[in-house]
């Protein structure tokens, strides 16, 4: 089984679907065999790369997952859309197998096929986003760069403590990042030093800039490589992506 990153944070606005979207099409151009599993009820990853949401999620509808994956414009970048429907959100949180499986064993069988695998939770601690986390082998954490940073990280680390303890849990620490990162202003780098200080080596060197380029690429259905390749950006997207496959 290839790599499955969980791309989580329980607050929303810090660059979480924007950071899975992009991560995702770098690891594809990459040459990596890469899909995007969209498990926010918002789907913002979905539309992020051209698509509508699906009217069901594939992972509760009855078809073979397989059916449900959609090509994206990037070469080597699959797509499981995400859905709206407030009932498949609560049976996939909710399923009556064991929830800390339940994920897994619905993909297992189609990640043969790919790589790398990158799940974009929903903005929240609940009970999608830990059965997220339990079928994923990483997680990446994109935390903004702002006063209450420390306190949101500290309740998202309790969390993943408690899955990785779980049965079978196979999830492992892939990284901090931070985003909207802006070297002009003297919080971002207080909450540079501060996470640095406490986190050490866990937080990505590479740091996401605040660049309109990356808040657009969404509305053309892009990433921000093939939106605006030259951009600070991009970029910080290709330096990310590089890290990311150094830390395999």
């Amino acid at each position: 089984m290839g790599r499955v990153i969980c791309i989580a944070n329980q607050k929303g606005g810090v660059g979480k679907t924007t950071t899975a979207l992009n991560l995702a099409a770098l690891l594809a151009i990459a040459g990596q065999r890469t899909l995007l599993v969209d498990l926010d009820p918002q789907c913002n990853a979905t539309s992020g790369l051209g698509f509508k949401p699906a009217a069901r999620h594939a992972l509760v509808d009855s078809r073979p997952l397989r059916e449900s994956f959609v090509a994206s414009q990037e070469a080597n970048l699959s797509l499981l859309p995400g859905a709206r429907s407030f009932q498949d959100v609560d049976a996939l949180a909710h399923s009556t197998d064991n929830q800390s499986t339940m994920l897994a064993t619905h993909l297992a069988g189609s990640l043969g096929m790919f790589d790398a695998v990158l799940i974009d939770c929903p903005p929240s601690l609940g009970q999608l986003t830990r059965t997220a986390l339990a079928s994923a082998s990483e997680v990446l954490m994109p935390i903004q760069c702002e006063y209450f940073a420390m306190e949101g990280l500290t309740q998202m680390i309790d969390v993943i403590r408690q899955v990785m303890q779980l049965p079978n849990s196979r999830l492992s620490f892939g990284g901090i990042l931070l985003t909207m990162y802006d070297a002009s202003l003297e919080l971002t780098a207080e909450v540079d030093r501060e996470v640095r200080n406490f986190f050490g080596e866990i937080v990505f060197q590479t740091v996401i800039p605040r660049d309109i380029a990356v808040s657009e690429a969404p509305s053309h259905g892009r990433s921000v490589v093939q939106y605006a390749p030259r951009s600070r950006g991009a970029r910080a997207y290709v330096e990310l992506c590089m890290e990311v496959m150094d830390r395999e």
